[in-house]
């Protein structure tokens, strides 16, 4: 565990929110040159390099995501509503009342059973999972304990009333709609006013075309769909609209030529009505880019905080865009495209609305919008609240307070129990369906939504992998892994090979190819030690096949005054000198490597170094702490002179450690009685210094400010900010923009820069073992007997469509005839992760060097990947070719990492672009009878199509390994 927790903070990540735009202060001025309004937004417009010359619209982008899915974050609609769940009602210490929902859910099927709670308060909803424990009852104090409330004015009591569903049914909703609205404004060239705006009676033949791009035109008279604020019986806002469906989500566009036009009244106030109180307005300005631009300013209204500005270029048929952001909007993406055009119009489309939906959900997190549902909260749940005091010593509500959370009632009630359970899962199911019926439903997105595949996606490594893991590290495209038999080197489709006995048990390693060394810690307690090996001696000895090393043939390795370490940490980067800290119960030890570094390795290099590798070694100097550090990262300072500091977690609290003074800084206090430390993991927001803090839930960003004197400026910044995971991670992994925590069943994926959620799978028996280069897990899965694909095999061809909601119930994940039950290990492509983003911001090997070694018979080369040692600006010229490689602009190609190739597209579910856009009648909807088939034909009404089917068949061959189901029933993710 500490290999793996130690392994977290050496991956060295650098992000921006340059990508995301800046702020400018914007002036708007009328013909005349006169003032007329200002305010602060941040402008998008795409990140470009000067130096680089780019072809429009050919960069494949993979980062489109819609952030804080519905259908991963609305769990009492999910989870809760129509199944046996129980609900309590308490105030806390200052007398404010709250509700607490428990329910025990089987994850898809998975025989993962968990705890699903959400904790209803003024200030929002708080949802974790809890591990479901057989052999021990979880009770609502341990719950409450687990969110941070532990004193109460009234202790929670059980409601066992059914109408209470459809009270926290209506508190969830307060989160947002799960349908939007956007305006779309015609503006021709020149026009600066909306005045002038608004008045245009019709839009040009380019901007019909781009209204069809969006969605079709639906008569509103009669219009049963979501109407988004518009008369659908008597024509007073139009008689036709734009429409369509996206992910699930209905969206209603408000287009201003589309809306009445009143020649009597200049400043067309109905437009205005509708248009000025939308969230989010899309701009249509026609004319060249040397025209005047738009402007927000230019635009009368407190309620619009986003506007996208597009432009159509008809030389090269293809659509730029701008966004506009009010300055108090969070940040959201995806961040666009440099340059930011599109000569794919699909593409465009796709980008377009992600953009807004994660617009508008981002701006309900502002003041304006956060206080007001703050207010209606706390309003919701205080009248609910009146409305059950009346019932405290009544049979509606149990008198005793945490009370055990049981799947089952006692057998003294059980008749009772039952009878009341029907008619709360009757009454939970009839709310359900009417919800559904009414259009405010999340649970059809993800059925609704087109095939892709995702960035996070694994391949298979090596199947039924038989030994427990402690701790692994990458060595080129293999993985050296300790184990209960020993040191193996696994290759993927190929045997493995011992590397060392049994006797050396490796608690903790790193392989640095770029220096050709192993740094491993071995034992345990005062027995432990820090070995130092010659990789190249290492490759030797497997290609000779002239020994396995056992514990006792390492004497030679051990490094001075490391005996009794339990902890050691190394910098991420090498371009100056390698530094190891060494914990030795409360002490720190200061080694560093004597001789310079070099790039890459060469016979003279190799010549000139000691015959040991435990003479390249110096001790330097010992930092006594007050405790035993639980976490360690080492932190590089901006000059690398006196100013490297070490990140230590121990007690409550994460201190900032000065390398060469000793000096101890508090960094951030933890507020909690029990804390369980993650991960301290070192990133770099144009180059400074910040920390990713993983403690309990909670992942805290603090940014390290330049030094002064030697000591860091450790003080609140508007750069922080911290977001909560939905379970309690054991490890936590940074691939930007990515931020991946592991749990014992789930990976669950966000973005760095905001902390929104974009994914979970359920992953049964889930153990993270490596995550420096490419991200390496043990998961137990249901493989079957009668094929096999690597990852070499699935990079070499179009990786399978991810299966629909259909074909899950023919690809079962439990045991059965002929397939075996086993643990295997799966790879995540980092080039997948962070190798395809705009600038490649993360130091990785994605250009390997391979050094070729004479081998024997059997035994193959060992590439070597020298990727930690590379320079700031040899990882731009890297991402640099390998963008232009993409584009089709270099003569001679650099070598493409395994798992990059461009993936070819499958059949779509629907031969409509727009997914559907115009939905069934009420009576088509109503023909299925389950629940969930009910769902999908409510936006899929051509999935029964026969072609359709035989489409998704083709796409989901049945060699495939096996397939992980997330949180969402019809939301699956291959492992390949």
């Amino acid at each position: 565990m500490s290999s793996v927790s130690e392994d977290l903070g050496c991956r060295r990540g650098e992000f921006s929110r340059k990508h995301y735009g800046s702020v400018e202060l914007l002036i708007s001025s009328d013909a005349d040159g006169a003032i007329q309004r200002a305010g602060r937004f941040r402008v998008e417009n795409g990140s470009s390099d000067e130096n680089t010359d780019y072809t429009p619209g050919t960069w494949h982008r993979t980062d489109v995501h819609l952030e804080n899915p519905e259908y991963y974050t609305r769990w009492y609609f999910k989870y809760f509503l129509g199944k046996v769940h129980q609900n309590y009602i308490g105030t806390d210490s200052e007398k404010n009342p709250f509700f607490l929902s428990v329910v025990l859910s089987d994850q898809n099927n998975q025989r993962v059973p968990q705890y699903h709670s959400i904790l209803w308060r003024k200030t929002g909803t708080q949802k974790i999972c809890l591990p479901y424990s057989p052999t021990k009852t979880l009770s609502v104090k341990s719950i409450l304990s687990a969110m941070s409330l532990e004193k109460f004015e009234k202790s929670p009591r059980e409601i066992f009333h059914p109408e209470i569903q459809k009270d926290l049914l209506v508190l969830e909703e307060q989160e947002g709609s799960v349908n939007f609205k956007f305006g779309v404004l015609y503006a021709k060239d020149g026009q600066l006013t909306d005045d002038e705006m608004f008045s245009n009676e019709t839009g040009s033949e380019s901007f019909q075309r781009f209204l069809h791009l969006l969605g079709d035109t639906i008569t509103l008279k009669g219009w049963t769909g979501y109407r988004g604020g518009l008369d659908t019986k008597n024509d007073t806002t139009g008689t036709c609209s734009i429409y369509t469906v996206y992910q699930g989500h209905e969206i209603m566009f408000h287009v201003s030529t589309m809306l009445p036009y009143s020649r009597e009244n200049k400043q067309q106030v109905e437009r205005k009505r509708h248009i000025g109180n939308d969230i989010v307005t899309i701009v249509f300005q026609e004319g060249e880019e040397s025209s005047t631009a738009f402007k927000p300013s230019m635009i009368r209204s407190h309620f619009t905080h986003i506007f996208a500005l597009v432009r159509y270029n008809k030389q090269n048929d293809s659509y730029r865009l701008k966004i506009f952001s009010e300055e108090s909007v969070p940040l959201f993406g995806p961040p666009l495209p440099s340059p930011p055009v599109f000569t794919n119009h699909q593409e465009f489309r796709d980008f377009l609305l992600v953009k807004l939906i994660n617009g508008e959900k981002a701006t309900l997190e502002t003041p304006t919008f956060s206080q007001k549902r703050q207010r209606t909260l706390d309003m919701l749940i205080r009248s609910l609240y009146q409305d059950l005091m009346p019932d405290l010593h009544k049979n509606m509500l149990n008198r005793r307070s945490f009370s055990d959370v049981l799947p089952e009632s006692p057998k003294s009630t059980r008749k009772k129990e039952e009878a009341r359970q029907a008619e709360f899962v009757r009454l939970g199911q009839a709310l359900k369906l009417k919800t559904t019926v009414r259009g405010d439903t999340p649970a059809t997105l993800a059925t609704a939504s087109f095939c892709k595949k995702e960035p996070w996606e694994s391949q298979s490594f090596c199947s039924n992998f038989p030994h427990e893991v402690v701790c692994a590290d990458s060595w080129g495209q293999s993985l050296l892994v300790s184990t209960d038999a020993g040191i193996l080197l696994i290759d993927d489709g190929q045997p493995s090979v011992q590397v060392f006995d049994k006797t050396l048990q490796i608690k903790q390693m790193h392989v640095l190819e770029a220096l050709d060394l192993l740094i491993a810690r071995t034992d345990k307690g005062k027995d432990s030690r820090l070995l130092v090996f010659r990789l190249s001696a290492v490759q030797k000895d497997i290609e000779t096949k002239q020994m396995i090393r056992s514990k006792y043939d390492c004497r030679e390795n051990k490094l001075e005054r490391t005996k009794g370490c339990h902890l050691y940490a190394i910098n991420t980067h090498h371009g100056s000198e390698l530094r190891i800290v060494v914990a030795i119960r409360n002490k720190l030890l200061l080694i560093t490597k004597k001789y310079n570094p070099c790039n890459s390795l060469t016979s003279s290099s190799l010549l000139s170094l000691p015959e040991s590798p435990v003479d390249e070694f110096q001790y330097i100097r010992e930092i006594c702490l007050s405790d035993p550090p639980v976490v360690m990262t080492l932190v590089d300072g901006p000059t690398g002179d006196s100013d490297n500091m070490i990140c230590v977690a121990y007690r409550h609290q994460f201190d900032l450690v000065n390398e060469s003074t000793g000096e101890s800084y508090r960094l951030h206090h933890v507020e909690a009685n029990k804390v369980n430390f993650v991960a301290a993991i070192d990133v770099y927001e144009d180059g400074e210094a910040g920390l990713l803090l993983c403690y309990n839930y909670v992942c805290q960003y603090r940014k390290v400010c330049p030094f002064n004197g030697g000591s860091p400026l450790i003080q609140s910044s508007a750069y922080d900010f911290h977001f909560s995971w939905n379970q309690v991670p054991y490890a936590v992994v940074c691939a930007f923009p990515y931020i991946l925590a592991f749990t014992t069943d789930s990976i669950e994926i966000r973005l760095v820069v905001n902390g929104n959620l974009v994914h979970t799978a359920v992953v049964p028996e889930l153990q993270l073992v490596a995550s420096r280069s490419d991200i390496y897990f043990k998961a137990t899965a249901a493989v079957r007997g009668s094929s096999h694909s690597s990852s070499k095999e699935m990079s070499s061809r179009s990786s399978p469509q991810t299966p629909t909601a259909c074909e899950m119930a023919e690809c079962p994940l439990s045991s059965s005839e002929g397939e075996i039950s086993g643990k295997n290990l799966y790879k995540i492509p980092l080039s997948n992760l962070v190798g395809r983003s705009i600038e490649r911001p993360l130091k990785s090997p994605l250009t390997p060097k391979v050094i070729t070694t004479p081998t024997s018979s059997g035994v193959t080369s060992l590439p070597v990947t020298h990727s930690l040692s590379l320079s700031r600006m040899e990882i731009k010229e890297i991402a640099s070719r390998t963008r232009k490689e993409l584009l089709g602009l270099l003569d001679e190609p650099i070598p493409k990492m395994e798992g990059a190739q461009k993936q070819k597209k499958a059949p779509r579910r629907q031969s409509d672009p727009k997914q559907g856009a115009v939905r069934s009648t009420s009576s088509d909807r109503l023909i299925s009878t389950s629940f969930e088939s009910f769902s999908e034909s409510r936006h899929l009404s051509t999935s029964s199509d026969p072609d359709t089917v035989a489409n998704r068949e083709e796409s989901s061959p049945s060699s495939y390994p096996f397939h992980l189901t997330s949180l969402y029933d019809e939301d699956i993710i291959d492992l390949k």
